[in-house]
């Protein structure tokens, strides 16, 4: 027994996958693939994938969003546990990968659920809130330039509905997190975003030792 999180050696963290992880062969040949990246770092962990899958399907999401989208992992999972009639705008700046993530979501037969958006991330949600999509999402997934992190959640709590989630990737950030004066901008940003979320009365909060450290906001 402990009453704190576990320590996951490549051990533990092997039997982690072999016991839970449901990860198809088509996400494998994925993640294969955008390992063979130099950034490979930005995809999120499998385990990471199959959970923001089943958040989808415990929260009946029908309207999701995602903020950084890369060769598409993430959203391939998602797009999978939405129903029929759900939609993911996906957005993703220009790039080789965009490639890629089109390719898997056709042969995975959920292209036509996404909408990949390519530009300046902050841009697109604003053109969203101008489209008058304010409090339509049901989750929000943000995995893009840390830097921008605060200020995307700003613009996650305009467009959530009241009991959607808010969910940002990389809040452990490697434990750089721990760093007193950091040079980064990304580490102080992140920093800033974990604070402010502790004490943010607007939302339900849980930080959960999953991947890079993954944050759950459920707005009021």
């Amino acid at each position: 027994m402990t009453a704190r999180s576990l320590n996951l050696d490549d051990a533990l963290y092997h039997y982690l996958l072999d016991v839970s992880l449901r990860e198809t062969p088509l996400l494998r040949r994925l993640r294969d693939e955008t390992q063979a990246l130099p950034t490979a770092r930005w995809q999120v962990a499998p385990e990471q994938g199959q959970f923001l899958a089943l958040l989808i399907q415990l929260t009946a999401a029908r309207q999701v969003l995602e903020v950084g989208t890369f060769t598409g992992y993430s959203a391939l999972c998602m797009a999978q546990a939405l129903p029929a009639d759900g939609s993911l705008i996906c957005c993703d700046l220009p790039g080789d990968y965009n490639a890629t993530a089109r390719r898997y979501w056709q042969e995975a037969g959920v292209e036509r659920r996404i909408d990949l958006r390519l530009a300046p991330a902050l841009q697109t949600l604003a053109d969203l809130e101008q489209a008058g999509r304010l409090e339509s999402f049901d989750l929000i997934f943000i995995d893009a330039d840390k830097a921008n992190y605060p200020a995307y959640l700003e613009s996650a709590l305009r467009l959530l509905r009241v009991g959607g989630l808010a969910v940002f990737d990389n809040t452990l950030w490697s434990g750089r997190v721990l760093e007193v004066n950091p040079a980064s901008a990304d580490t102080r940003a992140i920093q800033a975003l974990n604070r402010a979320l502790r004490d943010d009365s607007r939302i339900d909060l849980s930080l959960l030792p999953l991947g890079d450290g993954l944050t759950l906001c459920r707005k009021r």
